[in-house]
């Protein structure tokens, strides 16, 4: 007589719940569904289902916050509602300025302040910009590149003024248009520019993960202005 199988080890269940969420798993405002309902759904503990939440933490796959939930994508500011109408009043120089205040700082700083781990899953996230298949595909990749950079800074105050800057930005009525606007070149120019900027973080090399930053923002900037002007 065979014996039963073996259960399915936590890797194994971390792998299940990629592939569900690579390919739509049940959201709500980009939210897993409640510890409770998946730990049913995989027939496990939640005391277990957390540890399987940490290695999908760990590797970038989700965004987990005490209060809000656990998120396929980086998680809205905490004051994001308040944040509404200024969105709506702001323009894209503007954004742009305040980014180049704020980014080139936050790449420096998770240059020098990065953990081992988090440059290698940056590595990964770098990648994931460069073989989007589509515009939805590259702007969450994007997404999760650039929050990344904040998270690694490392600096409580700066991740929540990236938050806010995010948070206008996902609210803002011209963010989308402008986007759909940009070409396959546009899309292979901005990935090798991330590609260089993960390669300045990565290496430790802070002077040149600001300058890449700058370079990189000022790219957004123009492309934003030209699609801007197009008829």
């Amino acid at each position: 007589m065979k014996p039963p199988p073996a259960p399915p080890s936590d890797t194994e269940i971390a792998a299940r719940l990629r592939r569900e969420i690579a390919e739509g798993a049940p959201l709500k405002d980009g939210r897993l569904p409640p510890e409770r309902e998946l730990a049913q759904r995989h027939g496990i503990s939640r005391a277990r289902l957390r540890r399987v939440l940490d290695l999908l933490a760990a590797d970038g796959t989700i965004f987990r916050r005490r209060g809000q939930g656990t998120f396929v994508l980086p998680p809205p500011a905490t004051d994001a509602a308040r944040l509404k109408p200024l969105a709506r009043r702001v323009t894209p120089a503007e954004v742009i300025e305040v980014r180049l205040s704020l980014e080139p700082r936050l790449a420096a700083l998770a240059a020098t302040r990065a953990t081992p781990q988090e440059r290698a899953q940056f590595a990964q996230i770098a990648a994931a910009t460069q073989s989007a298949e589509d515009q939805r595909s590259y702007d969450a990749a994007d997404d999760i590149f650039h929050y990344k950079i904040a998270e690694m800074a490392h600096n409580a105050l700066f991740l929540t003024m990236y938050e806010a800057i995010r948070s206008v930005r996902q609210e803002a009525s011209w963010i989308r248009p402008r986007a759909e606007t940009y070409s396959g070149a546009v899309f292979e120019m901005l990935a090798q520019q991330h590609q260089a900027l993960a390669t300045a973080i990565i290496e430790g090399d802070e002077p040149r993960a600001a300058e890449t930053m700058k370079t990189h923002l000022h790219s957004v900037s123009e492309t934003l202005s030209r699609a801007d002007t197009a008829p």
